[in-house]
């Protein structure tokens, strides 16, 4: 497995690193396009190919620090997988590590989240996402990517952005006060305002690159059209670390088509151009 941004040793090492990325390579209960296992590694891949200078921001992350640690290794049921990947997040924030997680496909995220949620009081989880991910349980199990916000609301309250998919069994679980749709984003300028309104002070992304529309992020395993663009995820992410505190996040569902290396770098853009702004306010306090 290959180390984020292609680091020199002196700005990988752990002792030394602010933030950690966690590669979780899982792809077990994905339903069409398989292939997310391959994910995190093509993501790490394109990012040693990033200028590491990021422009609007006027700085360098991977001078804090970027390591990158062992992938969790488990292909077994959904629960065991987030029962490891809960431990080994847990483990990087008892050590005050900002930690980015890698899916695979969005089950990933659960044990992710609940460790989040333990760390931090006061936090909502912000999903990014076309499908609202809201079943209670799918094929068998409650752990299914189908059903990752089931889980997340389970340990802290929901906001969801750029949903234009779902199954009519989960209109229950459906918060239409606290859901963008895609199609209604579109018609208000001031959708990023109502987002941040309804965060509380501590925020965890999930960021399920299906969010994205395909034309710019056709790696995925469901995509969906009239999904959100580039700008419209940065601007919002902007405004979310301007005014609460990103503590964490996680960037799933990318499955890599190796004749078009273009969404895997826009996927390592992503995590790298999210933590220019967020560590330009953490020295900036």
């Amino acid at each position: 497995m290959k180390n984020f941004g292609g680091l020199e040793p002196d700005f990988c090492d752990y002792n030394n690193s602010k933030i950690v990325v966690l590669p979780i390579p899982y792809d077990g209960t994905s339903t069409w396009i398989k292939g997310a296992n391959l994910g995190p590694n093509a993501i790490l891949e394109a990012s040693e190919n990033m200028e590491l200078y990021d422009i609007e921001t006027d700085f360098e992350p991977y001078t804090l620090g970027i390591h990158t640690v062992e992938p969790v290794s488990i292909n077994n049921s959904p629960e065991s997988m987030s029962k490891v990947v809960y431990e080994r997040t847990k483990k990087l924030l008892s050590d005050n590590k900002f930690v980015v997680s890698l899916g695979g496909e969005h089950s990933v995220s659960i044990g992710a989240i609940k460790a989040f949620a333990e760390k931090f009081d006061n936090l909502t989880i912000l999903q990014i996402d076309a499908h609202t991910d809201l079943r209670n349980e799918y094929l068998g199990s409650n752990h299914n990517h189908a059903c990752v916000m089931a889980r997340a609301k389970e340990f802290a309250p929901i906001v969801q952005v750029g949903i234009r998919s779902m199954d009519s069994c989960e209109l229950v679980n459906v918060d239409k006060k606290r859901v963008f749709f895609a199609s209604s984003i579109q018609k208000n300028e001031n959708w990023i305002n109502n987002v941040v309104d309804l965060l509380t002070e501590n925020v965890y992304l999930t960021f399920d690159l299906d969010g994205l529309d395909p034309s710019i992020m056709p790696s995925t395993g469901t995509p969906e059209p009239g999904g959100l663009l580039w700008y419209d995820v940065i601007n919002l992410m902007e405004e979310v670390i301007k005014q609460k505190n990103l503590v964490g996040f996680d960037v799933v569902e990318l499955c890599p088509n190796e004749n078009n290396k273009a969404p895997d770098f826009l996927a390592a853009k992503f995590i790298y151009k999210t933590l220019s702004m967020k560590f330009t306010k953490f020295l900036s306090n």
